[in-house]
């Protein structure tokens, strides 16, 4: 399995990829148009010759090196916020107390924020189930951390994932059923679409006031800041690498949203590069790790090198995946 950047020939294979892909995951449930404009935007991004942060996306899909079928997909947004704000719920306590009666309460309740000058978002990610096990739902995600790692540079100082939130197999959301519908008028699904177009709407028909978690329904309560069932490895991935859940939940379906400083993801920090000293047959008893080339052409794998210090041993194989040869840099992690 190879992670590499998208090109903009992976349009069809990409949407028919992300047709797939369950309710709850936002980003992906995109028209072809929307999917187009993002690839573009990507394939823009990792041809840019500036240094600066940019505010673009950085799209990777996954592909089975065997049959080059896109299996997989996942994104950088490299800044959330600005012209569209970055909307979801935090949680307080609101503190109500009687001196008569000698009753102090605090009663959490949800409020509405607004992020104009946004974090950058990990995020869009998919693997079709037939891929699942073997290590590929973690270079999936982790691929991503030695991007940033390489090019941190483009990336803000904090990045966040919004995880996905409770919903079932026919687009029931316990929390929209409670709240949001009541809003806006219409079922899950149709509101997690239109959220790829604009979020206008959102500031314009979301209540602003406080809303007190305990007059939710017993069920909409029970699913704020909890993940779906399918989301639990990706969350707990996530949390090995440092990100922590900081009272911020999806405004929708109340799934949380995980917050971790760039420079102390765990893959970024102890990643390392190495310069290509050999590519020879290795045998099966080196060291596996998470490699990668250190080019925006990016391509990353998990595969068998021997590391020593500075320099690294590649199988032809590894190299092959990774268009690297002798005399090129790699960035490995552990």
């Amino acid at each position: 399995m190879i992670v590499r950047s998208v090109r903009s020939d992976d349009l069809d294979p990409l949407f028919e990829l992300i047709q797939k892909s369950e309710f709850g995951l936002t980003t992906l449930k995109v028209s072809k148009d929307v999917l187009a404009t993002r690839i573009e935007e990507s394939v823009f991004a990792f041809s840019r010759k500036s240094t600066k942060r940019g505010g673009h996306p950085y799209v990777f899909v996954m592909e089975d090196s065997a049959s080059q079928e896109i299996v997989g997909t996942s994104a950088i947004y490299s800044k959330v916020g600005g012209f569209e704000p970055l909307y979801s719920y935090e949680i307080k306590p609101s503190v109500h107390r009687s001196e008569d009666l000698d009753v102090h309460k605090e009663i959490a309740t949800l409020h509405l924020h607004e992020e104009h000058d946004g974090p950058t978002e990990i995020g869009s990610i998919f693997l079709l189930p037939a891929f699942w096990g073997q290590g590929h739902g973690s270079l999936l995600s982790k691929s991503r951390f030695l991007f940033m790692a390489q090019f941190s540079n483009l990336f803000e100082k904090e990045v966040i994932a919004e995880m996905r939130g409770v919903v079932d197999s026919s687009g029931k959301s316990p929390l929209w059923a409670a709240l949001g519908s009541y809003f806006f008028q219409m079922d899950f699904p149709k509101a997690e679409t239109l959220t790829s177009k604009s979020k206008k709407f959102i500031a314009e028909l979301m209540p602003r006031h406080p809303i007190y978690i305990p007059l939710l329904p017993l069920d909409a309560q029970e699913v704020i800041g909890k993940v779906h069932d399918l989301t639990k490895p990706a969350l707990a991935l996530l949390e090995k690498e440092g990100f922590e859940f900081r009272q911020r939940v999806d405004i929708f379906d109340g799934g949380p949203t995980v917050h971790c400083a760039l420079s102390e993801i765990r893959t970024v920090r102890t990643s390392q590069v190495a310069k290509v000293a050999a590519v020879k047959d290795i045998g099966g008893d080196a060291p596996k790790y998470l490699l990668s080339n250190c080019s925006m052409d990016f391509r990353c794998c998990n595969g068998r090198a021997i590391v020593d210090r500075q320099d690294v041993t590649l199988s032809p194989a590894v190299a092959r995946n990774l268009s690297v040869g002798v005399g090129d840099t790699i960035r490995w992690s552990n």
